[in-house]
């Protein structure tokens, strides 16, 4: 059995897949790919990752990437017990939103804080820099009164939010007032199998290149406005009617990522308890709701006592818990994996081009759009029509959650006039969902509709 894995030794997301493989056992044929001289580039690589990123694996001709995607996969393919990734709904769904946290607001805040002033001789961004210190705050909370990120044993939550962590103390970064987050850093490094050797050596390399980017002959080329009140009532009550049930989603109807998570209860075929929060009154800041949610993010799950942030972590959990079948997130490593790694592209590539692009003007008081974040949504576009050339859906031959999430995204820039029919595949996977997706009209269309009412008048 051969695993390839095309990777950088200084990488984040290849140290903790690398951290991931020897927790399991497995070992990993390790292919340095130098992305100074291209060799993501090359069409050998583009046909394994049309998105040509590291890490990217190959089991077999099985082509996998996103580290936290790879990381799921390794687990459930090759370890001899899931105590990394348990199968129990809750227990991974609570997973899933600290890698999701991880990939999107973590990991994030320490690339848009450092990777421009590291890579560009950018200046640095007091107000990036805030949420560094944000997110750390938000770990902290998490870590509270738990030995471990997301329950009673070491998973792949942990090694993934180790790895980042570990980046700011390669940035030295002062942790100390994070208390929980450096108690639990100690116990990881360790706990971890194989830590040093695989992610303190991979950070003393990322470290080796900071310092000698310090080098000028080194470096590479590389709110006037005032937003009124969204009147998300006049929908919420319609849902509510709809969804009655004891599980509660707080939710906001124009939210993408709400949208989402509806449209996954419409397609395993549950109800949810619908509650409004109102995002321009600042409800999700009240302590009431912090309490529940300390991201203070929508959507967000209650289930009983389970409470679960995170649009894409919860749709997982509720086909996990509640679905009669698994043909919306299948249970078959590789297939799920697909459905992972797409899952994070919409996260960390399209739904955040398109929110970059857009929202700054939308609800941020900007008076112009960024030329550049114009670029970044293209180029994920163009990704997309990629990864659908030659198949009805985003990961396979039937309707996934990725599909669920990405048409969630896709509509939202649709109703934002963002011309899509350029791309060919995507404009035919579009109209596809839209007919296959159960609830379409009632929960994605309306939430759209909103959207496009506040373009016209944003002072409703």
């Amino acid at each position: 059995m051969t695993i390839d894995l095309y990777y950088v030794p200084g990488s984040a997301p290849c140290r903790a897949v690398l951290l991931t493989a020897a927790a399991v056992g497995v070992e990993l044929n390790k292919k340095m790919t130098d992305l100074m001289k291209g060799e993501h580039l090359k069409p050998e690589f583009l046909k394994m990752n049309p998105q040509h990123t590291i890490p990217t694996l190959d089991d077999d001709g099985f082509y996998l990437w996103e580290s936290r995607a790879i990381m799921g996969y390794l687990v459930d393919k090759y370890a001899k017990n899931d105590s990394l990734f348990p199968k129990d709904p809750k227990s991974r769904a609570l997973i899933n939103q600290r890698l999701y946290f991880d990939h999107g607001t973590l990991y994030n805040a320490f690339a848009e804080y450092f990777y421009p002033t590291i890579f560009g001789n950018a200046p640095v961004d007091p107000v990036k820099r805030e949420k560094i210190d944000q997110a750390l705050e938000f770990l902290d909370k998490f870590l509270e009164g738990q030995k471990y990120a997301a329950g009673k044993t070491l998973t792949i939550a942990d090694l993934a939010l180790a790895v980042t962590v570990s980046n700011f103390e390669v940035m030295n970064l002062d942790l100390s007032k994070f208390k929980n987050v450096v108690r639990w850093l100690a116990t990881i490094k360790s706990e971890a199998p194989k830590y040093e050797e695989t992610n303190g050596a991979g950070a003393k390399a990322f470290k080796e290149l900071v310092d000698s980017l310090k080098n000028p002959k080194a470096a590479l080329d590389l709110n006037n406005r005032t937003v009124a009140q969204l009147v998300t009532h006049l929908y919420s009550k319609y849902w509510n009617q709809i969804y009655d049930m004891s599980l509660d989603l707080y939710y906001t109807p124009f939210s993408p990522p709400s949208r989402a998570v509806l449209l996954a209860s419409e397609a395993i075929g549950i109800s949810l308890n619908c509650i409004s929060v109102d995002l321009f009154s600042g409800e999700q800041l009240k302590p009431e709701y912090e309490q529940l949610n300390p991201q203070k993010t929508v959507p967000l799950l209650i289930d009983g006592d389970f409470k679960l942030a995170e649009s894409r972590a919860i749709m997982i959990y509720l086909v996990n818990a509640y679905g009669k079948n698994d043909r919306l997130y299948p249970k078959d490593p590789a297939a799920r994996a697909v459905v992972n790694q797409r899952l994070y592209f919409d996260m960390g590539h399209l739904y955040k081009s398109i929110s970059e692009y857009f929202y700054p003007v939308l609800f941020m008081g900007a008076t112009t759009h960024d030329p550049a974040k114009y670029d970044n949504l293209t180029s994920a576009y163009e990704i997309l029509d990629k990864l659908l050339d030659g198949q009805d859906y985003v990961a396979g031959r039937n309707l996934t959650l990725a599909d669920l999430s990405m048409v969630a995204s896709v509509s939202t820039a649709d109703a934002l006039n963002f011309h899509h029919k350029k791309y060919g595949n995507v404009s035919r996977w579009y109209e596809r969902v839209k007919r296959s997706a159960p609830g379409y009209r009632k929960v994605n269309a309306d939430g759209a509709e909103i959207m496009k009412q506040f373009l016209k008048d944003p002072e409703a």
